[in-house]
């Protein structure tokens, strides 16, 4: 199975707390860290709920 890295590109401050939750779910904490994550159905939905604040790239 492919993987996803997944990079927060910008802050979650001023952002809904719904967003900011997902974020730290994905494994994000701090801005430019990367994770690599399973690459199913939860992920991408997850992933495209924050989309305009992280950067995705197949692994």
């Amino acid at each position: 199975m492919a993987n996803l890295k997944v990079t927060l590109t910008k802050s979650t401050i001023g952002s809904v707390p719904k967003h900011r939750k997902t974020v730290e779910a994905l494994g994000l904490k701090k801005l430019n860290k990367t994770v690599v994550l399973p690459d199913n159905a939860a992920t991408r939905g997850m992933v495209q709920q924050v989309r305009h604040l992280v950067k995705v790239e197949e692994a």
